[in-house]
């Protein structure tokens, strides 16, 4: 009994001790963790139900990029617009002054005019109207010689024309304009080599055309 009673205070602090190891355990497992340990360990939310036919809702929009300030101290910069007549690279004014007297200024030269327009359609008209004869073989020989005159002296005014504009401003010429002035330039070659043989030929059947003319008169006149 002495004995028991001797080993009673060692056995009452063991069981202290592990009270208060029993305590100790049980405070460290209600304490919260840290800060960064919850939001490690905080579970991902699951994605929300479909709605209305399947669809998932629509993630949050975006914040829109907020534009940068606009310096009203300075000019707007010039646009270029694709509707803006660009300024063609020849000056009529000087090529007129080298040619003075060419048939371009009269006949195709850009002009609102109403004056000269009405002139290019009576020299028009005119020039129409003794074509006409000199087919029907009724113009007179000196008709014949002022039609295919005037034609020639055109067809070497534009080709004089044209090559004046190609020696002035070939390197600054776009190449539709180059080559259109060209074409213009090979075309009135062209005629210029027809017309004597058209004139020959207008010539030659106003002759038949006299002679029938003549027999029929002499036809006539014979009892």
């Amino acid at each position: 009994m002495n004995a028991w009673r001797k080993g009673l205070p060692g056995i009452v602090v063991a069981l202290t001790l592990v009270v208060v190891a029993l305590v100790y355990a049980l405070r460290s497992e209600v304490e919260p963790a840290s800060p960064e340990v919850a939001a490690v360990a905080e579970p991902v939310a699951p994605p929300a139900p479909a709605q209305h036919g399947g669809r998932t809702p629509a993630p949050p929009p975006r914040s829109m990029p907020v534009p940068a300030p606009v310096d009203l101290t300075r000019p707007p910069e010039p646009v270029e617009d694709e509707n803006t007549p660009k300024v063609h690279p020849v000056d009529l004014q000087v090529i007129r002054a080298r040619l003075p007297h060419n048939l371009y200024w009269e006949m195709a030269a850009p002009t609102k005019d109403p004056a000269v327009l009405e002139q290019r359609e009576a020299s028009t008209r005119h020039w129409n109207e003794l074509y006409g004869k000199v087919l029907s073989a009724e113009a007179s020989v000196e008709q014949i010689r002022e039609y295919y005159g005037h034609r020639r002296k055109v067809s070497e005014d534009f080709i004089t024309f044209s090559q004046a504009v190609l020696s002035q401003y070939d390197d600054v010429l776009p190449d539709r304009d180059r080559g259109l002035y060209e074409l213009s330039i090979d075309m009135h070659r062209t005629r210029l080599a027809e017309l004597p043989a058209q004139e020959q030929d207008a010539l030659e059947r106003r002759e038949a055309h006299e002679r029938r003319r003549e027999a029929w008169r002499q036809g006539r006149q014979e009892p």
